[in-house]
Order: structure tokens, then C-alpha cells, then sequence
């Protein structure tokens, strides 16, 4: 019979993250990263990074730095990992290879008769598919080492032939098993071909190494996506093999997009550190993240850290796929840059403030300069990318608003050339020259000239700034100063008076 696993979700949680190298996190992987963190959160246990490498073909370069620079921009600290050590490493599963651990639980599976050697080579093994296919077999390994001894193997070894080591998969049986998510669940046997655990370079599969190693760690859930359910009966014969007891098991529900499709490049970012260069502030993505495939057992929807570790259950996990609603995550970023306070925006803006502001600025950028300049923006900001367009207007020397720009609905160039001449009157000899005795001024012109007040301030706007949509006007109109708020006007008023004629 299959290993039973632990039922009890009492007490404190060990938990892993366990990625391969192989490239960018994507985002599925770090909700999977969440929430096996808010578990061990939630429980007061243990959250721990493992790199699983031992596929040495997929390994991609850099991926170790993009996977740590993820999990810390999110947050994400592990309390055990390849950097930091722990108690139970090594934490990288290359460098457990030579300590044995692998080939010795192959051994022990070999010796109770739960796996076998196998000497086939990649042409038969091409052979056998090739005949699966033309008589419309499932395809898979058709068993031809399980029965030959292990001297015939030893033999073959010494011959120079590659061994592997495979696991007897019992055709006719099921495999039933409590999942945290999911209930009780039953896979059969019947389409799952004896698979290797071991391959000939030394080196274990997925199925092998991260039993050893969660056994090895003490690790007492595993939270995986769905995509590794159909795997679970061939990790229960090696539980059973070893005579170890399984974790509690949680397969997470899938993230898809909007359109029900699998979330990939075309619907956008889709790894953490796209959304970081994005402009998504990592509190921002913590919450959403969080809350695809989970219930928090209320309506709320932006919560603190904290708040959502403490709520945090595995009952309250979702079967049914989440779905990547950008326009929430756009709208949860723009709800957390408006409760930022002045001094952390200005933090997190000065990184693409030093990128995308114009060449002519200093750098480094003036910290004190840009501080009230994005207090203007912040009610309107949705990603910190749009900080640089939002205040790039205070660095410009000068501007050349076309003037039909200028000119608002219902006005023509020479009456917004007049209006604009009228409010160059004030502005010249105006104090003070602040925000709200500037604003009460320009309302009282705009009833003196009998203008909507839109209308005036949109003409002013347009020829102070270039844009019809900018922070507030008189807060913009005190930012630049007097002195260029007056030569921009001037600017304005000359090439409305040259269409005029």
C-alpha cells in the first residue's frame, strides 16, 4: 500500500520553495513561493529555498541571481537556503550528489524490489516509441530490464553501457490520497510506465531527489502547482519504497488570463521582475498574488503583509484556476502608491526617475528637487514608470504647445491670446505666489472675462506645461515659479497672436 501522509495542519509549517535554474521566475512560480511563505508565516515555521539543477541541460545562465533578486524584491526572505545555510543542507541538489543520498535510496528502492537497473539504449528506446506509435500504444517504457538480474546488469556495466535506474510502476492498481486543496483524489496506475529515478551520469530525476531531500529537511507540507497531481502516484511508490511518511500534499490551483488561456508573453509581464521594471510597486503584487486561487473569508482587498499571513490557511485555498486580472493589479498598484508616504515614493521613484528623465538633468538626481514635484503626481500614478513623464515638464527649458491646443472649445486665438494676456497681468506682480491665493485670482478672472473656469485653466495649462492632462495648475504654476511660468505664457500668447493675424 501507498505511504500514508501526515493529516494534521497544527503546529508550526516546514516549507520549500524548490525552482530550477532554468530561467526567469514566472509568476505562477512565485505565487507558489507565496504561499508556501505565508504558511510558514501563519504556523511560526520555516520557509526554505532549495535549487533543484540536477536536469544540467535546462540550466540557463544567471537564473540563480534572477530567482534570489525576485524573491527578496518581493519580500519573500527564507529562512534556510543555498546562500544562508541551514541545518539541513546543502540546499542546492548538485552538491548533494556526491554526498550519496541519491544512489543510496535507489539502492534501498532496488534491494525491496520497488526499482530495477535498466541498460537500454537511447536506439531502442526510439525503437519501442516508434512501434507504440505505429500501433497506436500509449507511449512509454515497455519493461524489458524488470526482469533480468542484477548480475546480467553488472555485467553490462562493466561492458561501459549505461545504467539507470527505474521505478516498477504496479499496473492495476490506484493511487489514492488526501490533498489539502483538493480533498481526496484517485489517479490510476495504469498509464504511467516505469519511469527513471536515477540516470546513468549519477544524477537523480525530480521524482527521486525531492523526496530525499524533503525527507532530509523535515519538511511537512508541500505546496506545488496543479500540474504535479498527475505526478503524485509515482512519488507514493517511492514514499512507500523508502518507507518514509509523505508531507501534507496542496496542489495549487493554475493562474490563466483573462481569456482562459495559459498566461505567457503575449498577455504581458510574467515574471516578477518584468512587473518590478514595470513599475508595480512588490507590496502591490504580494496582495494580488496572494489573493489568485485564495480567500481571505471577506470582501477586503488590499491588506498588509501582516493581515495576510495571519488569515492565511490552506483550507481557504481555491480549486478552480485563478485569473490574471491586470486591470486589478494596475488598479491594487495605484492603491498602494497613493498610500505611500512622500519620502517612500520618492524612494522607489528615484530609481526610474534616473532613467527616464532627460539627458540635460543632473545626476544623480536631485532627491530634494523631485521629493514635491511627485507629491503632485502621486493621486494619479498607477506605476512608478510614469513618474519620469510625470515631472519631466519642470526640467524642459522651454515648450512649443501647437495652438490649437492651447485654444479651448467654444474660444478662438484671439480671445484665448486676450485671456491669456489678462492672466500674464497677474501673474507678474501676484503674492503672494502660492497655490490657493493663486487659484482664488484666476476664478475671479475667469468670471471678470466670463470664461468657465475649465476653459481659462485649460488654456493656462496647455501653455504652461504642453499637456491637457498634468498635476494640479496652480500647484504646477508654483512648482515652475514665476519667472518661467511668465516666459512660457509669453511663448503661448505669440503663437496664438501669429494665427490669430
Amino acid at each position: 500500500m501507498p505511504a500514508t501522509g501526515k493529516t494534521a495542519q497544527n503546529g508550526p509549517a516546514r516549507v520549500r520553495f524548490a525552482p530550477s535554474p532554468t530561467g526567469e521566475l514566472h509568476i505562477g512560480g512565485v505565487r507558489t513561493a507565496l504561499f508556501n511563505y505565508l504558511l510558514a508565516k501563519n504556523t511560526g515555521g520555516q520557509f526554505i529555498l532549495r535549487l533543484e539543477d540536477t536536469d544540467r541541460n535546462r540550466l540557463v545562465e544567471g537564473s540563480i541571481d534572477s530567482i534570489y533578486d525576485s524573491l527578496r524584491w518581493l519580500g519573500l526572505d527564507w529562512d534556510e537556503g543555498p546562500d544562508i545555510g541551514g541545518p539541513y543542507g546543502p540546499y542546492v541538489q548538485s552538491e548533494n550528489v556526491s554526498t550519496g543520498a541519491y544512489a543510496a535510496a535507489a539502492e534501498k528502492l532496488i534491494t525491496g524490489e520497488f526499482a530495477y537497473e535498466c541498460d537500454c539504449t537511447p536506439e531502442r528506446l526510439e525503437r519501442v516509441r516508434e512501434r507504440q506509435k505505429a500501433t497506436k500504444q500509449a507511449p512509454g517504457y515497455d519493461g524489458h530490464c524488470r526482469t533480468r538480474s542484477r548480475d546480467e546488469l553488472a555485467e553490462s556495466r562493466s561492458a561501459g553501457n549505461d545504467i539507470v535506474v527505474r521505478l516498477k510502476v504496479p499496473r492495476t492498481k490506484t493511487a489514492t490520497f488526501e490533498d489539502a486543496v483538493r480533498g481526496r483524489v484517485s489517479i490510476k496506475y495504469q498509464d504511467i510506465s516505469d519511469f527513471v529515478i536515477l540516470k546513468s551520469d549519477g544524477f537523480p530525476t525530480y521524482h527521486l531527489a525531492h523526496i530525499v531531500d524533503d525527507d532530509a529537511m523535515k519538511i511537512t507540507h508541500v505546496l506545488r502547482g496543479e500540474e504535479w497531481l498527475p505526478s503524485v502516484p509515482r512519488h507514493l511508490l517511492i514514499y512507500e519504497g523508502l518507507g518514509i511518511e509523505r508531507p501534507v500534499y496542496a496542489h495549487l490551483p493554475v493562474i490563466l488570463a483573462e481569456d482562459k488561456s495559459k498566461l505567457s508573453k503575449r498577455h504581458g509581464a510574467v515574471s516578477a521582475l518584468e512587473f518590478r521594471d514595470e513599475g508595480f510597486l512588490p507590496d502591490a503584487l504580494f496582495n494580488f498574488l496572494a489573493l489568485l486561487g485564495w480567500s481571505p473569508g471577506h470582501d477586503k482587498e488590499v491588506m498588509d503583509r501582516d493581515e495576510i499571513a495571519s488569515l492565511f490557511t490552506l483550507d481557504r485555498v481555491k480549486e478552480a484556476p485563478a485569473i490574471f486580472d491586470r486591470t486589478k493589479l494596475e488598479w491594487m498598484n495605484g492603491q498602494y502608491i497613493r498610500n505611500l508616504s512622500l519620502d517612500s515614493l520618492t524612494d522607489a521613484a528615484l530609481p526610474f526617475l534616473e532613467k527616464g528623465l532627460p539627458a540635460h538633468v543632473a545626476r544623480p538626481v536631485d532627491r530634494d528637487r523631485v521629493r514635491p514635484l511627485l507629491a503632485m503626481t502621486q493621486e494619479r500614478m498607477k506605476y512608478l514608470t510614469e513618474a519620469p513623464e510625470a515631472i519631466e515638464l519642470f526640467f524642459e527649458d522651454s515648450i512649443s504647445p501647437a495652438p490649437e491646443e492651447i485654444i479651448q472649445k467654444k474660444m478662438d486665438a484671439a480671445s484665448t491670446a486676450a485671456a491669456l494676456e489678462s492672466s500674464l497681468q497677474i501673474l507678474r506682480g501676484f503674492e503672494p505666489f502660492e497655490v490657493e491665493p493663486l487659484e482664488a485670482r484666476f476664478r475671479e478672472l475667469a468670471t471678470q472675462l466670463d470664461l468657465k473656469v475649465g476653459a481659462l485653466f485649460g488654456s493656462i495649462r496647455v501653455a504652461t506645461t504642453g499637456r491637457r492632462i498634468a498635476p494640479p495648475l496652480f500647484d504646477t504654476l508654483v512648482a515652475l515659479g514665476r519667472e518661467k511660468t511668465i516666459t512660457r505664457m509669453e511663448a503661448a500668447i505669440e503663437s496664438l497672436k501669429a494665427v490669430a493675424g
